[in-house]
């Protein structure tokens, strides 16, 4: 084992990942970890797809350094965790937690209406924070491309966005914003169904009330035409792999890239190079969010050689553990292969 003069070694996750898991979600979680950091140290990529609440669960505080430690190549998002990012930067403070929130009732959540909060499990995001004091910046952007007719792409105006935004307004740690670090690092980004998210829903209020033009937003068609040269780019040399939170369509609408580019446009595609899912779904009829990896293998989105993993757990536990043994191999990359081949692993 690495370790520093204080006895300590400088990769605390990483050893405690080889150490202790050793079975079950936990193997899977260790095998999952070091087939993706092998991945990278053969120069390989990695895509991620984020469904869930994510980023209201802070997932930043992870990933974001991910990002910028060149761990993250690309990504597909749900317009809420896209949007919900960004609250977290700008409205943190206002953010309530409710850690008794199994006890409720239904008056307990009035009451939370009533004081213009929008809860999500155990936290809450402030309407007039987050919501309308966003909406105050974006919907200029909205109008002035109405007016002089320019199409972007949803997270194109967010982008813009999150890097204009004063750091006298920042309201929690930028260093923990993906979507700032995303954005700074010009990330491949997809937003496949972006209609459906609270900014969203603001867009169509401005589109049907005549202020705003639906047309100022590429579509979901676009993403993908859009993504079939990203896919391109980034499966070159070691291939990029595909890293998958959740289920629905922030995974589903990507991971056709490859397919799509075989059977219908007929050109050449590598497969993925790596498959990994954190999902609490299980699989059952049609339930494609815990659809087995080896079902894609029908689908032609990967091979029997393909490394996968499904974990069974819940993401907010494990992709931080995840992310932060990874952090530690990137700064710290031939003590990491020295423990893991120590390890045996």
């Amino acid at each position: 084992m690495v370790e520093t003069k204080s006895g300590a070694t400088t990769l605390p996750l990483l050893t405690f990942v080889l150490r202790n898991y050793k079975n079950f979600n936990a193997r899977a979680t260790r095998d999952a970890l070091l087939a993706y950091w092998e991945h990278i140290e053969r120069g390989g990529k990695m895509f991620w797809a984020v469904a869930g609440a994510m980023s209201s669960a802070q997932l930043g505080i992870t990933l974001a350094p991910a990002i910028r430690a060149g761990l993250i190549h690309g990504m597909s998002v749900t317009g809420a965790n896209l949007e919900e990012s960004l609250f977290r930067l700008v409205a943190h403070d206002g953010y309530r937690d409710f850690p008794d929130y199994r006890y409720f009732t239904k008056q307990d959540d009035t009451r939370i209406l009533e004081n213009r909060m929008r809860r999500v499990t155990d936290t809450s995001i402030p309407e007039d924070e987050a919501f309308r004091a966003v909406e105050k910046h974006v919907v200029p952007m909205w109008e002035r491309a109405t007016a002089s007719g320019e199409r972007r792409f949803w997270h194109e105006y967010f982008y813009e966005l999150v890097r204009a935004v004063e750091p006298a307004l920042h309201r929690g740690p930028p260093e923990e914003c993906w979507l700032l670090a995303a954005a700074e690092a010009g990330l491949p980004l997809v937003v496949p169904g972006h209609e459906d998210s609270t900014f969203g829903n603001i867009f169509a209020s401005y589109v049907k009330r005549g202020e705003c033009s639906a047309s100022i937003v590429k579509s979901g068609i676009e993403y993908m035409v859009a993504l079939y040269d990203q896919y391109r780019a980034l499966s070159e040399g070691a291939g990029v792999g595909f890293f998958q939170i959740g289920g629905g369509i922030a995974g589903d609408f990507p991971i056709c890239v490859v397919p799509s580019l075989k059977y219908d446009l007929e050109e050449p595609a590598r497969p993925w190079a790596y498959f990994c899912q954190i999902s609490d779904s299980t699989t059952s009829y049609g339930s494609y969010s815990g659809a087995t990896p080896n079902e894609k293998i029908t689908w032609d989105k990967l091979t029997e050689d393909t490394p996968m993993f499904v974990i069974e757990s819940d993401a907010t536990i494990v992709a931080p553990l995840l992310l932060g043994a990874l952090l530690e191999c990137k700064r710290h990359p031939a003590e990491a292969r020295a423990i893991i081949e120590a390890r045996g692993a």
